[in-house]
């Protein structure tokens, strides 16, 4: 894995997801279709180049490793994640609102996402590397973005202005904990459920 920083990975998860180079474009196409076919331990990139219809050269002009080419595919989901939630959740009056739903959006658009979905079900110990919240990674990423929503909160709602990053990882941390291990005394199997429980346990944290 490279060594960017947190704020790198959030700058470009925020950025414009797709690459300006068509190439580029295809190649990360068929690495999003390959990996989710057929995970990532047995994907290589020989099998994302024939995909892509490019030459193996090619595509390490572009992305130089094979684990640069899955942080390349993680990451640009990552920003349409991020788009999608800004979507879901800009209509939303209060900070609160936009924490319930946003919970909502995040466990059912992972839960449901080809790559992420398939990859956590499949293969937990070969993604988790690249989704784990130390060091620099994509959920690091969610922790920064989140924690921008939580201090823009505190400015609009004039709420006490504290280091909002402590409270934006622990609910990433519990988003992430019923992704990972989705067996659990509290239901959580439809919208509903996921929105009692983030209004009951989640919204409240705002205040704490």
């Amino acid at each position: 894995m490279r060594t960017d920083t947190n704020d790198s990975w959030l700058e470009r998860a925020l950025a414009q997801p797709e690459p300006e180079d068509e190439t580029a474009r295809r190649i990360l196409d068929a690495g999003l279709e390959q990996f989710t076919l057929l995970g990532l331990r047995r994907s290589s990139v020989d099998d994302v180049a024939k995909r892509a219809g490019v030459s193996r050269v090619t595509v390490y002009r572009r992305f130089q490793t094979k684990d640069r080419l899955v942080e390349e595919t993680l990451l640009r989901e990552l920003s349409r994640f991020f788009q999608r939630l800004d979507v879901a959740v800009a209509g939303l009056p209060t900070m609160k609102e936009r924490v319930v739903e946003g919970f909502v959006v995040a466990l059912r658009h992972t839960r449901a996402h080809p790559l992420f979905g398939g990859l956590l079900r499949l293969e937990p110990e070969v993604v988790l590397p690249y989704l784990t919240v130390q060091g620099t990674s994509s959920l690091s990423a969610t922790v920064e973005y989140l924690t921008g929503h939580l201090r823009r909160a505190q400015q609009a709602e004039g709420r006490p202005v504290e280091d909002p990053r402590p409270l934006a990882e622990l609910m990433v941390r519990v988003a992430v904990s019923f992704l990972l291990n989705p067996s659990s005394c509290i239901e959580m199997e439809d919208a509903d459920q996921a929105r009692a429980f983030a209004r009951r346990y989640l919204a409240p944290l705002l205040d704490a």
